[in-house]
């Protein structure tokens, strides 16, 4: 394609966003996903619960998710975003439609993390079928997953634990290059120490049920978002979508950032 000074076009316009949402179990993840305009779920886990949404059911292999998005994609709908429940329950499929294409009997046969290496490519084809929707069919993109707690060697300081999205690390670095926006999702958590004798002190941790939505990164977690949000909301989705330019002219004002 011939490229001149034409072609040249302005940045900036709002467009519909890629978020990954992640976070401990129960928090609220799904709900928050459920709230967002006209959702269709891609269920690879049966986590919808009493949630009234529509959804293609339990998707059981990779096709499955495959087909899911043809269809989003190539069939008349009124859709406005689609919802990805979770990753890490994907990540399964994705492992066992690389060992299949490649004639392994599962992932680990070629050794060497040479499996995961390949399954990269089988992740992209699904960030691209996502992509898709989003420039194609205007649909926002929320992915969800859970979290787990894994030790982060800095070359700053001594090494330290911090909640992670729940996937292997490739393909959890492959997933955050793609979206917009990285959102920790967790219960505000204060602590409390106990004497019990001796000159001794017990510190447990104490949850008023504040439910937040962190945006930037800390030491204790993975976070990130290209829409200038504050660095910790309320885990609800208004609170969320007011601060998001493409969907800015249908909410409140942005919510103040939690102290």
């Amino acid at each position: 394609m011939a490229i001149s000074l034409e072609s040249l076009r302005r940045g900036g316009a709002a467009s519909p966003p890629r978020m990954l949402v992640y976070g401990v179990a129960g928090v609220g993840k799904t709900s928050l996903a459920a709230a967002a305009p006209s959702p269709v779920f891609l269920q690879t886990e049966d986590g919808l619960g009493v949630i009234d949404a529509p959804t293609f059911g339990l998707l059981r292999s990779y096709a499955d998710v495959q087909d899911a998005l043809d269809a989003l994609y190539g069939q008349q709908h009124d859709f406005q975003t689609v919802v990805l429940d979770s990753l890490d329950w994907l990540e399964p499929l994705v492992w066992r439609e690389t060992a299949r294409i490649n004639n392994w009997s599962d992932i680990e046969q070629p050794g060497y993390g040479k499996g995961y290496l390949a399954a990269l490519d089988v992740w992209r084809g699904f960030l691209d079928g996502m992509n898709l929707l989003r420039a194609e069919r205007g649909m926002g993109v929320i992915l969800i997953a859970h979290c787990d707690i894994r030790r982060f060697d800095s070359p700053e300081t001594e090494p330290y634990d911090r909640y992670v999205i729940k996937l292997q690390s490739r393909a959890a670095a492959l997933v955050q290059e793609h979206v917009d926006a990285v959102l920790f999702a967790n219960y505000r958590v204060s602590t409390v120490k106990t004497d019990v004798g001796f000159k001794k002190q017990v510190v447990r941790g104490v949850s008023g049920g504040d439910r937040l939505l962190h945006t930037t990164e800390r030491p204790a977690f993975l976070a990130k978002n290209r829409f200038g949000l504050p660095d910790s909301l309320p885990l609800d989705w208004p609170a969320l979508a007011a601060g998001i330019p493409f969907y800015a002219q249908e909410t409140a004002p942005a919510a103040e950032e939690i102290r």
